[in-house]
């Protein structure tokens, strides 16, 4: 099952304020590399990427929102470097966009109310035009064209649209085997996405981005304190604009955050080793992935708290000694309890969510240890986990599709 441990690695990716944002930079880049300079901009995207990108802070800069992503991204990001394409901009971009902006020059249209990612962004320049198009992953180009001329023409199939469905075939029993019995070195890679998350927490603290966490972690003397401290100090971070990348999980950076840190906190805070951090951080990260597989990438739903809070309630109770019975609670009670909370975009109030995800998880996960969970026979709760989980993804999607459509009007009505 070493595929598993690939999985997680090949799903991370370094990314460089909210994922949405970075997306639609990395899109532009692509379509601005293909004129000699940049005179006019058009942005397709789907409900989920102009939702999420509404009004979320751009790093490095005081701008938010859809339009000066694509500005910034089509001159002077860095295609390169992926959801990081806005990272280290060359000096002056910042005034090109915004006189862009000023005359016009930059369209965004939501152009389908669906889960799947969709991308579309065309730069016109010097009497030269460049397409690209990104599909069903942040980063997953499957079109691209110069003056007319088809460079990349990939669309997606059902066979090819995501890696991680692998994952759907396993059980929670499996996967709990698999992070219990597999050798440490399998996991080492997983330092990369702490100390990525712990540099963007620190940057956040430099840069005076986190007035709602330091209200809300207290003294930090208890372990739920150090948890929410975490977690929801480099969610709080991020979303402000810091000026530095967090380490994504199923294309969300947040999600990344609230898969990790809360674990971090609790295994700092309970003096547990770095070998039983590791591997209730796999653990973590394959419940968020499995979730996320049945919810879809972007939807009405909070994934970062359910999706990324089931994670780390099931790794809490690996953490301090549970069996794996007392995980597949942990996923009783999640669902139980939290299954519902609304996405309304990447802002602030993401800080907030990340506060009930780790609340929950913590409370969700010491119930389980108790051997105590909501039967089953409740609410949307499955005969297994798995199901449980399956059920969990099906209210975000098609389940909140008409949810997502109410927010969407009220984000127009703004």
């Amino acid at each position: 099952m070493k595929q598993l441990a690939q999985l997680i690695y090949q799903d991370m990716a370094p990314a460089y304020g909210v994922t949405e944002p970075g997306a639609i930079a990395y899109a532009c880049a692509l379509a601005r590399a293909q004129v000699p300079q940049v005179e006019k901009i058009w942005l397709g995207v789907n409900s989920g990427i102009y939702k999420n990108a509404f009004t979320c802070a751009i790093p490095g800069t005081e701008e938010e929102g859809c339009a000066w992503a694509a500005a910034l991204g089509a001159l002077g990001g860095d295609a390169e470097k992926g959801l990081a394409a806005l990272e280290n901009l060359p000096e002056g971009v910042h005034a090109q966009a915004q006189a862009l902006l000023e005359k016009g020059a930059v369209t965004v249209e939501m152009c389908r109310l669906a889960p799947e990612i969709f991308i579309e962004a065309r730069v016109k320049g010097g009497g030269h035009r460049g397409v690209a198009r990104l599909e069903n992953t942040h980063t997953g180009l499957t079109y691209l064209e110069k003056d007319g001329v088809v460079l990349k023409n990939d669309p997606p199939s059902p066979q090819q649209q995501d890696p991680c469905q692998e994952i759907c075939g396993y059980t929670l029993q499996e996967l709990c085997q698999y992070v219990r019995q597999a050798p440490m070195e399998e996991f080492r890679f997983l330092e990369d996405a702490l100390a990525m998350n712990q540099a963007l927490l620190q940057a956040g603290e430099q840069e005076n981005k986190l007035p709602l966490t330091r209200v809300l972690a207290g003294n930090r003397e208890s372990i739920l304190d150090e948890m929410t401290y975490l977690a929801c100090g480099a969610i709080e971070a991020r979303v402000r604009g810091a000026s530095a990348p967090a380490m994504s999980l199923t294309g969300s950076g947040s999600h990344g955050i609230l898969a990790t840190m809360p674990l971090l906190g609790a295994a700092q805070k309970s003096g547990k080793s770095r070998e039983e951090l590791l591997r209730a951080l796999a653990l973590s990260c394959l419940v968020t992935i499995y979730i996320k597989e049945y919810s879809g990438r972007l939807s009405a739903l909070c994934g970062c708290a359910l999706a990324g809070g089931t994670g780390t309630a099931c790794g809490l109770v690996l953490l301090f000694g549970g069996s794996d019975e007392q995980i597949a609670l942990a996923v009783q009670n999640m669902a139980a309890s939290l299954t519902g909370m609304i996405c309304h975009g990447g802002n602030q109030g993401c800080a907030l969510k990340a506060r009930a995800g780790v609340q929950c998880a913590w409370d969700m996960s010491r119930l389980a240890l108790q051997s105590l969970a909501v039967d089953s026979r409740h609410s949307i709760l499955g005969s297994t986990p798995e199901k449980t989980m399956q059920n969990m993804g099906r209210i975000a999607c098609p389940g909140m599709t008409h949810t997502e459509e109410t927010i969407l009007e009220i984000l127009f009505e703004k």
